[in-house]
């Protein structure tokens, strides 16, 4: 146990995203040796990330912490998520770090996401430490990526000590890093920079007024329930002392339990935590991200973190379809209102509001959304989400929607494609560029509400090889609503069960998101009309049979292979009279009034 906090370091990894973050991570842990040299961890990669999703996707969504032990230094690592819906993440855990290593990629150099977490991190005043990964790379272009980042610290830094950081190279992959492009053969020189160039931490030596430790995350177990965890500012900590819980004007009294110390991937309990350390309490349950943990007779709150605010909204409700409690274990309105009280506790970044029979959730954008939809499906929620919209604000009585700054890779030979579909969307071109890979890079500023949909546009247009990301860069006045334009839905006209002999009649009419022999029901989506408007089929008609035609001559139909959508590509889809229901086994689109007959009154109104 360390019990001089000049021997703690408090490190955040920041990045944009797949620019090497976790697999950074990963050499450190494994270098320190954290690991037995036969524990799996040491054969393993992206060890931090440990949600499905995250594997899945390939990009972190939760920002974790670990620690680990070098030259008699203890180095808490905070691994941070590099996409900018999951920006919330970023913004509670860097009150944790005294500094932060950028990883850059050394061909495609800063990107969007760079730059929000580096203006995050010298806005607080972090001291900084730059890598440049990848360095192997067939189109690595270091001192033109150096020049780049020296430009953006000179248009972010907010005082002139910032200027003057350390740049090291790497090849994270391979846990190779040095001064100079020459790597050495471990990481040594980055454990070195995190010693020397990242200071102790900061703390208040007014020990005699009461700790104070600020909640920057939280996590539990089935063993010993909620864990607060963050860094203590003031003071000591110890097993068993009487706390007291500050949010605001609210002051709770608790007992702290047990204390635990980060090693590696596991937490080790001991008796007291000091000053600087980052530690998680057990016995505190009350307290939520954000609130102060403090002792004294005059207990005092640390300042509150500050977040930006959601940018899109969703309704998320109870689900209403005539399948409705077949393939779900949590139905009911009040069980997801329970799941999503328990998400705010942890994703500080979501807003949630009563909303009819279900719930307003507003984040940070489609990514963050689908993947908390995501989550309660696999934990056996059944729900209806519909289509994201727009979180307006009103700035001097004038209702302003938010923009973004997206940033388009593509190959020439699909320039073309891009430029028309943004401009559609009328997004404004501000920059572009071409890489040393031969591919042009675009820079446009665009309504988020007209950024729905787009990536899967783009995907498609471009066989999949387009790179983008975007980055919220403000507001102005909405002066005309983007609407989007799609063609009509194909819709079941009544209940049963899909046949191929119906499938085979429909699919000259559009591309059909169904197979057969699966349940459908009145006003149902089943696929894309080739046409504008909605057509309403019947697609569980079966074959008349006579002596003619028997039930064998069906194997003779041949089906063009159905389209089956994604969870982002179903939420795309949705236009303002559509909902998508969720459940564990599937994913539905049905229009909100499944009458075809009141449907079209509503619709001539």
């Amino acid at each position: 146990m360390i019990l001089d906090k000049d021997k703690i370091r408090n490190v955040a990894i920041i990045a944009h995203v797949d620019h090497g973050k976790t697999t950074l991570v990963d050499g450190l842990l494994k270098q320190s040796h954290t690991f037995r040299d036969n524990q799996a961890e040491m054969q393993q990669t992206l060890i931090m990330d440990s949600m499905d999703q995250e594997h899945e996707r390939g990009i972190t969504i939760t920002a974790k912490q670990t620690a680990v032990f070098y030259d008699g230094y203890k180095i808490n690592i905070i691994d941070t998520p590099g996409h900018a819906d999951f920006s919330g993440e970023v913004e509670r855990t860097l009150n944790m770090a005294d500094g932060v290593i950028l990883v850059v990629d050394a061909q495609e150099g800063p990107m969007p996401q760079t730059k929000f977490v580096l203006q995050k991190a010298l806005d607080l005043k972090l001291r900084p430490v730059v890598v440049i990964n990848k360095i192997d790379k067939p189109a690595a272009r270091i001192e033109e990526v150096k020049d780049e980042i020296s430009d953006l610290f000179l248009e972010l830094a907010t005082d002139e000590s910032q200027l003057n950081y350390p740049i090291y190279y790497a090849i994270a992959r391979d846990g190779k890093a040095g001064k100079t492009p020459e790597l050495d053969n471990d990481l040594h020189v980055i454990f070195e920079s995190i010693i020397n160039d990242i200071p102790a931490p900061k703390v208040d030596e007014n020990s005699d007024k009461g700790a104070q430790l600020l909640v920057a995350a939280l996590a539990a177990d089935n063993y010993l329930g909620k864990y607060c965890i963050g860094k203590i500012f003031r003071g000591k900590l110890k097993k068993g002392q009487s706390v007291k819980i500050m949010r605001g004007e609210t002051i709770k009294s608790a007992k702290i339990d047990q204390i635990f110390s980060y090693r590696g991937l596991n937490k080790e309990e001991v008796e007291e935590a000091i000053a600087g350390d980052i530690v998680a309490l057990v016995g505190v349950g009350e307290a939520n991200i954000g609130d102060t943990i403090a002792t004294g007779d005059m207990p005092e709150a640390l300042p509150t973190i500050e977040l930006e605010p959601p940018t899109l909204s969703i309704y998320i409700g109870p689900n209403t379809s005539p399948l409705k409690g077949k393939e779900g274990e949590f139905t009911t309105s009040r069980q997801i209102a329970e799941r999503l009280e328990k998400e705010l506790e942890t994703n500080i970044a979501l807003k949630i509001e009563p909303d009819g029979l279900g719930y307003k959730v507003s984040g940070r954008g489609e990514l963050h959304l689908s993947v908390l939809i995501e989550t309660m499906r696999r934990e056996g929620y059944e729900l209806e989400a519909g289509r994201p919209e727009v979180v307006y604000k009103e700035i001097d009585g004038v209702k302003c929607e938010p923009i973004e700054s997206l940033t388009v890779e593509v190959g020439p030979e699909f320039v073309g494609a891009v430029s028309q579909e943004l401009g559609i969307r009328k997004a404004e071109l501000k920059s572009q560029d071409l890489t040393s890979t031969g591919a042009t890079r675009f820079t446009y500023e665009i309504s988020t509400a007209a950024l729905i949909g787009l990536r899967n546009n783009l995907l498609t247009a471009t066989k999949g090889t387009v790179l983008m990301s975007s980055l919220p860069c403000g507001y102005r006045p909405v002066d005309s609503k983007y609407k989007p334009e799609r063609n009509g839905a194909l819709i079941a006209f009544e209940s049963g069960v899909s046949t191929a002999y119906a499938l085979d009649a429909a699919q000259a009419r559009g591309i059909l998101y169904i197979p057969p022999q699966v349940p459908v029901y009145q006003g149902m989506i089943v696929g894309l009309s080739n046409k504008k408007d909605d057509l309403d089929i019947n697609i569980c008609r079966e074959k008349q049979l006579t002596n003619m035609r028997t039930h064998a001559s069906d194997g003779a139909i041949q089906l063009t292979p159905y389209t089956q959508l994604s969870l982002e590509q179903c939420l795309d889809f949705l236009l303002d009279d559509e909902l998508l229901e969720v459940t564990p086994k599937s994913l539905r689109l049905r229009k909100r009034q499944l009458d075809p007959i009141k449907r079209k009154r509503e619709n001539r109104i």
